[in-house]
């Protein structure tokens, strides 16, 4: 019998979509996939309505149709400060998961090494392993999630091609500073490598706290790839819909890579899409007014268990530390949440090995779910 690819033995299928199929099993409330249990914005909903009954049921462009791609540069220009061609700087993909692959596979070689913060989003060490690139782990350190300098520039030192950046950060919801920033890319051109953004959650910050563009830094352009989706920013984790933004010479390689992972992003979701893109800055300041809100009614639920957490800066979850509770794995640890407790979330060694101090919770859902999860959580009072 043929054996498979030798790869795909060094990580498993992801956890997080494991702990989603175990909270359905078990009916409980399910904080552990990241995606909200409410509605996207009417706007968005009415344009997709629309874009079913158009000419939009066949390919669009590969690399994303235009009035999406220019849709999308005017956002971008706009908020960042920085000017993006929808022709020359962007290629549409399937999610921002998509737009990793891609990135990775377009700047890497196989036995390049390719810097991974820690704790990280699940994907990033799958994608280096698929890409043939090798992950150097640099941590991230609790509580405040910040990193070693000196560390950073020890793993640029052993030849790294790249650099992922998630943020802000999932699973720690930090928020890189522009010092910090800086630094990671002064490193990167010390070392020459490339620097790979994933900024899926650039308008769930937190107050004191801002979300810098690393592409918008002196000198970045060249080497700077980000990737991005809409599905935080308006809650369509469903649609698909991401994008690789870069320098044009990198944008026409990574092109080649998306035309043949997927062809192309779903056509009628583009055209759809345009409504969102196109909202007033309101609707962003009204986001992150909704995601503070639940942030602290959630907050102050894992308050009243007793049980340590860092509160996050931006992104929409939190690391519980649930070390006191005595169990021998974290992994041991969420199933038991999920069986006796009623509350889905996923262990902290799915972000990082071999940590077992944490399981991560997501807070994008309505304030009723919530409330009936920080009930759930009192009963962790009682002990085992």
């Amino acid at each position: 019998m043929p054996a498979t690819s030798r790869r795909l033995h060094a990580f498993t299928e992801s956890v997080i979509r494991a702990m989603t199929r175990l909270s359905n099993q078990h009916g409980a409330i399910n904080l552990s996939q990241g995606f909200p249990d409410f509605s996207p914005p009417e706007e968005l909903l009415a344009a997709l309505e629309r874009a079913t009954r158009g000419p939009f049921h066949q390919y669009a462009v590969t690399w994303g149709a235009p009035r999406f791609r220019q849709a999308l540069a005017r956002k971008i220009t706009h908020f960042s400060g920085t000017p993006v061609d929808p022709d020359q700087n962007l290629v549409v993909t399937c999610g921002s998961t998509e737009a990793m692959m891609c990135a990775m596979m377009t700047c890497c070689e196989p036995g390049d090494k390719v810097i991974v913060f820690s704790p990280f989003y699940e994907n990033y060490g799958a994608d280096a392993i698929l890409s043939g690139a090798q992950p150097i782990y640099v941590p991230l350190l609790p509580p405040q999630f910040g990193f070693d300098p000196d560390e950073l520039a020890r793993a640029f030192a052993q030849g790294a091609k790249a650099i992922i950046v998630c943020n802000p950060s999932n699973p720690t919801g930090k928020v890189f500073t522009r010092e910090e920033l800086q630094l990671i890319l002064d490193l990167a051109e010390k070392h020459d490598a490339f620097v790979i953004t994933d900024e899926p959650y650039e308008h769930i910050v937190y107050a004191p706290h801002e979300h810098v563009y690393m592409h918008s830094l002196p000198g970045a352009a060249e080497r700077v790839i980000v990737c991005n989706s809409l599905s935080k920013t308006y809650s369509i984790t469903g649609w698909r819909l991401g994008y690789v933004q870069a320098a044009p010479h990198i944008i026409a390689q990574a092109r080649k890579v998306h035309d043949f992972l997927t062809v192309g992003a779903a056509a009628p979701l583009q055209e759809a899409a345009v409504a969102g893109l196109e909202l007033p800055d309101s609707y962003y300041h009204g986001l992150r007014d909704l995601y503070t809100a639940k942030r602290d009614v959630f907050l102050n639920h894992l308050r009243s268990t007793g049980l340590h957490f860092t509160e996050p800066q931006g992104a929409y979850y939190v690391l519980l530390d649930i070390s006191s509770l005595g169990f021998a794995t974290d992994t041991e640890a969420a199933e038991w949440f999920v069986r006796e407790i009623g509350v889905a979330g996923v262990p902290g060694s799915s972000f990082r090995e071999p940590e077992h101090r944490f399981i991560r919770f997501h807070f994008a859902k309505q304030v009723e779910t919530l409330n009936a999860a920080g009930e759930r959580l009192l009963r962790l009072k009682e002990g085992r």
